[in-house]
């Protein structure tokens, strides 16, 4: 199951990111520009009607030069042309049609992929709407007329967005085939990987950070075993600013992890786990993947008897919110235990499709409640009924209590600690639901 995804594409100021925020429902776009991409989330899901995609914002750019403004316009655009299923072209009608915009549009237009002509800042349809008709001239269709700030128009604009889905835009081709994302910063050696394992040099490999160009596809066979890797495309030029290099691998990042069964995050054993890596394991964490974390560029590091205790002690901390994920040190280059890194693949697959039967699962819980009451508030005692397995990929569990409130975060970890303990569930986060006893779904 694959989300379509969105890219808003536009100028500075146009309202890119007050766009994002009224769909996203929440101010997780920081509107005003500030250094480091760690607080900015680009990307979230959205809902309208029955269709579900992820949106994308590729804003970010606030420079003088007219020059610049262009050509980090076109790297936009093109971004949004490589990963995005349908584009939203967000434009401004107060500041009217200008050169940028037509030299954007004519890149949009040759890509062939679906675009959405926004015209924001429509506050008034009666003062607005001649300008708004100006921008037919770009040639790319219809101008919806909207204002971001005053949430009007938006839900045209997501009917037309989700007119461009693919009817089976839920469906994905293949999918008993397990489908792998090879994520990572750029130049831990992603692409040497998807290399080694396919047996050519189908992906531009450099010692240059982000010289592979566009998402790649790749059927590996292992062991009778059929699987679909995806790299994530690294950047298109070398003299990017730290803060756009980040922001680009987590808009690929996004969009490979949204296709993904398994994600594999790959770390540079030379340079050791960063916050960066935190954040690109994290991206899977929250939608719920397997995950494996390679190690890799193993064999040039000088070892001792320490050497692996030491990194598998350092990843854990910084990756302390994802205690699950499997570790494997590997080398691209010489194809050190690559079969280990399929052996463990395939465990997580299986551990994200596992079910546990209902009685079974209370019979645990009955013995963790016995080892260790459950929380109590100003005499009311939390009481859990019983827990039962209501999906896969993650896993994910109902817990019937008495009063929700009462059930503390602490609590529901202790559980889950004890159901991974009984039936391992390693590589694979797991999702726990709490409900009150005739509370619907």
């Amino acid at each position: 199951m694959s989300k379509p995804v969105v890219a808003i594409v536009g100028r500075p100021n146009v309202g890119k990111s007050t766009l994002f925020n009224a769909l996203a429902g929440e101010m997780i776009s920081i509107v005003k520009d500030t250094p480091g991409v760690t607080r900015d989330r680009i990307y979230a899901d959205v809902t309208w009607l029955d269709k579900s995609f992820t949106l994308i914002d590729t804003g970010g750019i606030e420079p003088d030069s007219g020059d610049v403004i262009l050509s980090q316009m076109r790297e936009q655009a093109q971004i949004a042309i490589d990963t995005a299923d349908v584009i939203v072209f967000i434009t401004d009608v107060q500041q009217g049609l200008v050169d940028s915009d037509a030299k954007v549009a004519d890149m949009l237009r040759r890509s062939k992929k679906p675009v959405v002509l926004v015209v924001n800042k429509v506050d008034s349809v009666q003062k607005y709407m001649m300008d708004v008709y100006e921008f037919y001239n770009l040639g790319i269709g219809e101008p919806v007329a909207i204002s971001a700030a005053n949430r009007t128009g938006i839900g045209d604009m997501l009917d037309e967005i989700v007119k461009e889905f693919p009817e089976d835009a839920d469906m994905e081709e293949d999918d008993d085939i397990p489908k792998v994302a090879v994520v990572g910063k750029p130049n831990v050696g992603k692409s040497s990987l998807i290399n080694k394992l396919l047996g050519e040099d189908r992906v531009i490999v450099s010692d240059i950070a982000g010289t592979t160009r566009d998402a790649v596809d790749a059927k590996v066979k292992w062991k009778e075993r059929e699987y679909i890797f995806i790299d994530t495309a690294g950047l298109r030029r070398k003299g990017k600013i730290k803060e756009e290099i980040e922001r680009y691998s987590v808009i690929r990042t996004v969009t490979a992890v949204e296709r993904a069964d398994v994600v594999v995050v790959v770390i540079d054993a030379t340079e050791g786990v960063t916050e960066q890596d935190a954040k690109i394991a994290g991206i899977a964490h929250e939608r719920g993947k397997g995950v494996v974390i390679a190690v890799n560029k193993w064999d040039a590091v000088e070892k001792d008897d320490k050497t692996i205790y030491k990194h598998t002690n350092r990843i854990r901390e910084v990756l302390a919110y994802m205690p699950y994920a499997e570790l494997v040190f590997i080398s691209a280059k010489s194809g050190q235990r690559l079969p280990r890194l399929f052996e463990t693949i395939d465990a997580v697959i299986e551990n994200q499709t596992l079910r546990v039967q209902t009685g079974v699962l209370n019979e645990i819980l009955s013995e963790a409640i016995a080892m260790q009451q459950p929380p109590s508030d100003r005499g009311k005692r939390l009481k859990i009924f019983y827990m039962t397995q209501v999906g896969v990929k993650p896993p994910t569990f109902v817990i019937f209590v008495n009063d929700k409130e009462l059930m503390h975060f602490s609590y529901t970890r202790y559980i889950e600690n004890k159901v991974r303990d009984a039936f391992g569930f390693r590589g694979t986060s797991l999702k726990f639901i709490i409900r009150e006893r005739g509370e619907k779904s």
